[in-house]
């Protein structure tokens, strides 16, 4: 018998088998009450014994057919039929040749609840982006969001308030998806409560313009702030009443919304306790956004000769009495456009009392400064902000307008090496701008850009000094009343460009031309007022009136490969700068022209799914500002003295920046390492002869170069059995550069570095601790005379927290500061701070006392030191000071 035969009788048994198992089937037919057929329902037939003897689904016009085996007892046969959102029903067969039709009734199956119990932090990666459950880092005595922040893994926040998330600064904070500060973010750490937060999401590769993701390169890192569901349906606010001890004051009234269509954080503040309140008004990114766009604004001319701010917590050394009015409010008119308005008003009285020592060592001698100052100052700071944004997938506007207003009144009581001086400077800011970024895409899917950013600013500042200083200098010896500077900069500057970008399968290509212009015209004079009524200048070197104009032309081509392994963006701009500055006082009459190459590279590399390396490389030339080449004498400080005997400052500058990100989620664990090279090349180097009364600065036409290695590292990681974030830091600097003083030429090597550690722990329910210490080393070395060269920070500082009770809290804090030089005393000091607070639920308040520097500690003395200049100053503290506060919820 031949294969196929076989196969064939094989078959037709088999069927034959099958036709004789099942002797009979039930047909019928199951719908809905609304007579509609369900599909895929479960059919089975079931015997005496409960037991399946036959199943099925049904099909698409929701018909089955069941088939009974032949050897089945036919009596006692039941038929079920199941189906999701359907009641089950069931029927007893008596007659095997009559359809068996159902219908079915809807019904809704509630699952049961499943609680899973699981107190370990947990972090959800999607795509670039990373969540951190608020919930899970967030202890008791969290008040605000900026206090779960500073606790995350591989996030950390300086003291300025500037937050990085694995070593890289952010470039913004959105709330629920939407930007209503810009850079100012500090508003949102230090006002939104953590209790409304559901996540903090960290965005890598962050392109806020839609239409130009997946298509132009981005590194920046930024965050976003997702609200909770119940958060977003009412108006939020903490409240804050405090009075204290000697006579101190806290109040804070705030209301905010976080509705999808309408966001909104508006405070009131005061204080005498030391708070800052300007510190919400801090700019992170501004000077990112001024080099994006090379408008270089100028800087304050003049100043008191204050010293710097002590390493301390500025709320430690502050004598202020503070208020602020800050309103933000974002409208989403339709999707994807928004208008936002940003206005904020700040009016302070500060003082200050403080010593300082300087020592610069010269070759053969020691130059020395001793000064005890009383200042006093009164800031009114005004800004408006109206932007209008419109961000669609095929279509971008952007378009903001700000204005700028300060007032500033500063008062000085000054002795120094015992010649008492009185100062008074008015310095009054008015800047005004509007940036306007239009961007379209064709349906050729090609992207024309057009941009427009124009700036006015002026700063008339007028400082007088009391008795007349250095009468042998500034007045051919002979005593008069008065010493008079003046200086105002202002300023026009607009750029000014059209872009065409290309997008492809793999690179993306940017054309762009365009043109910026700048105007100035700085104008100076030193007086002194010999007598009521009088005035005259110091000399005829001691005027400016200096004219500027920078124009440049400039295209660039740029070519972004955005990657999923290798990120690539190129960067080859070529400008035309054309610089002409005159004062004819002085005969000046100069033009400059410079045609400049500076090319920029950028490569992102994905060595893994959450580790990459980053290579960075820019050739830059720049040239320096009408601040570089005034000729006439100018007072910057009451013993500074400065001018320009050199051409206009060219310098060349070369940076490249390598890194590496890694970091494992689901351990909780994030590392990081930069390194970086800078070398820069001028034509001119800084000149200055000092004497014990006054400084005078010159800038002589001679090349000069400074080289600048830094390296830091950043390491975090949560260890689940201690319920601890661990982290750890390490920060690098060396420099090497040149200066001229007193004639002698003098080469600096000054190396910094700065470790720190961090641990923030969870010992129970009730206990939480945290602990950082932070060293700080500077040394500075010479060849041409010794030096001290090292100094050296320990910086410890350690709180607890304690909740008894559901609705009690109690903290303790303290910071401890040991600075060692090698010639001089060691400084030693520690801060302590405590505080108990009693919630009382009913009415959602809270009732706090605390006691802040409660050992009393009224003065405190830092080094610094600085290429061959050694500076030690000690400060007046504000001492304790005891507050009861009742903060409530609306």
């Amino acid at each position: 018998m031949s294969t196929a035969i076989r196969l064939a009788t094989v078959l037709l048994l088999s069927a034959m088998a099958t036709f004789c198992s099942f002797a009979q089937g039930i047909k019928g037919a199951i719908a809905d009450d609304s007579g509609k057929p369900v599909s895929n329902s479960n059919i089975t037939l079931k015997d005496s014994k409960n037991l399946i003897i036959a199943y099925t689904i049904s099909d698409a016009k929701g018909s089955y057919l069941l088939k009974v085996p032949a050897d089945a007892v036919k009596s006692n046969l039941t038929i079920d039929v199941t189906c999701v959102g359907f009641a089950k029903q069931s029927k007893r067969i008596t007659d095997l040749t009559i359809p068996v039709n159902f219908v079915l009734t809807q019904a809704v199956n509630q699952l049961k609840t499943v609680t899973v119990k699981d107190n370990h932090p947990r972090l959800r990666t999607s795509g670039d982006t990373l969540s951190y459950k608020v919930s899970d880092f967030s202890s008791p005595q969290d008040r605000v969001i900026g206090d779960v922040i500073k606790k995350l893994p591989g996030i950390s926040v300086a003291d300025d308030g500037k937050i990085s998330y694995n070593g890289k600064s952010i470039s913004n904070l959105y709330i629920g998806g939407d930007n209503l500060l810009d850079d100012k973010y500090n508003v949102a750490t230090n006002t939104i409560p953590h209790g409304v937060v559901e996540d903090v999401q960290v965005i890598e590769n962050h392109q806020p313009i839609k239409m130009l993701k997946n298509k132009v390169v981005s590194d920046d890192v930024a965050l976003n702030l997702t609200i909770k569901k119940d958060a977003k349906l009412q108006l939020v606010g903490q409240e804050t009443i405090g009075a204290g001890l000697p006579g101190n004051y806290d109040v804070e009234l705030n209301a905010m919304m976080f509705k999808d269509k309408y966001k909104a954080i508006n405070y009131l503040k005061g204080n005498n306790t030391g708070y800052d309140v300007s510190n919400d008004l801090v700019a992170h990114s501004m000077s990112d956004n001024l080099g994006r766009i090379d408008n270089d604004k100028p800087t304050t001319l003049l100043s008191l000769g204050a010293v710097s701010n002590p390493n301390l917590a500025r709320c430690r050394y502050l004598f202020d009495q503070s208020g602020i009015l800050n309103l933000n409010n974002l409208v989403n008119l339709k999707k994807s456009i928004q208008l936002k308005i940003n206005f904020n008003y700040l009016h302070d009285t500060q003082t200050r009392d403080f010593t300082s020592n300087t020592q610069i060592y010269i070759p053969g001698d020691t130059v020395r400064y001793s000064e005890t100052e009383h200042n006093r100052s009164r800031p009114d700071i005004l800004h408006g902000q109206f932007t209008l944004n419109i961000n669609k997938d095929k279509y971008y506007l952007n378009d903001a307008l700000v204005t700028d207003y300060s007032h500033k009144t500063l008062y000085s009581n000054l002795n120094t090496n015992n010649i008492p001086v009185n100062q008074v400077l008015k310095d009054n800011t008015m800047d005004f701008s509007n940036e306007f970024n239009l961007m379209q895409t064709f349906k050729t899917n090609k992207i024309i850009e057009v941009y427009s950013y124009i700036n006015h600013i002026s700063e008339p500042e007028n400082r007088d000094i009391t008795p007349g200083l250095n009468p042998s200098l500034f007045h051919n010896n002979v005593p008069y009343s008065d010493l008079v500077q003046t200086a105002n900069l202002p300023s026009w500057f607009t750029n000014n460009y059209v872009s065409y970008k290309i997008p492809g399968d793999f690179v993306t290509q940017s054309y762009k031309a365009g043109f910026l212009l700048q105007s100035q015209q700085l104008q100076s004079s030193l007086s002194v007022i010999p007598s009521a009524n009088s005035s005259k200048l110091v000399s005829d070197s001691s005027v400016n009136n200096v004219n500027w104009t920078r124009e440049k032309v400039y295209a660039e081509a740029a070519y972004d490969m955005p990657g999923k392994i290798l990120k690539i963006g190129l960067s080859l701009p070529v400008s035309l700068q054309q610089i002409d500055y005159n004062d004819s006082r002085f005969a000046l009459n100069k033009s400059l022209s410079r045609l400049y190459f500076n090319p920029q590279l950028r490569i992102k590399y994905q060595s893994g799914i959450e580790n990459y390396f980053n290579l960075n490389y820019n050739y830059r030339n720049s040239i320096g500002t009408i601040q570089d080449i005034f000729p006439g004498y100018m007072l910057r400080d009451y013993r500074t003295l400065y001018a320009n005997k050199a051409d206009l400052t060219e310098n060349s500058i070369q940076t490249a920046a390598l890194g590496f990100n890694y970091r494992k989620a689901i351990t909780l664990f994030f590392f990081s390492i930069n390194t970086s090279y800078l070398h820069l090349d001028a034509n001119n180097i800084a000149s200055s002869i000092v004497t014990n009364t006054i400084q005078q600065r010159i800038v002589l036409p001679f090349q000069n170069a400074i080289d600048s290695w830094s390296a830091n590292g950043s390491i975090s990681k949560y260890v689940f059995p201690l319920r601890t974030t661990f982290s750890g830091g390490i920060l690098w600097q060396s420099n090497n550069s040149n200066q001229i003083q007193n004639g002698i030429l003098l080469p600096y090597k000054t190396i910094s570095t700065v470790y720190n550690v961090n641990a923030d722990t969870k010992i129970s329910n009730q206990i939480t601790f945290s602990y950082k210490a932070t060293f700080n080393q500077t040394s500075s070395h010479s060849s041409a005379q010794p030096i001290p060269s090292t100094v050296k920070q320990f910086v410890h500082q350690a709180s607890v927290d304690y909740n008894p009770m559901l609705n009690m809290f109690f903290r303790l804090s303290g910071e401890q500061y040991f600075t060692y030089q090698q010639q001089g005393n060691n400084l030693k000091y520690f801060f302590a701070d405590a505080s108990a607070k009693y919630r009382i639920n009913k009415i959602k308040t809270d009732v706090e006392l605390s006691a802040v520097n409660f050992l009393n500690v009224k003065n405190y003395s830092s080094l610094y030191l600085s290429a061959n200049t050694l500076i030690n100053n000690s400060y007046a503290l504000p001492g304790r000071i005891v507050m009861l506060k009742v903060m409530f919820n609306i």
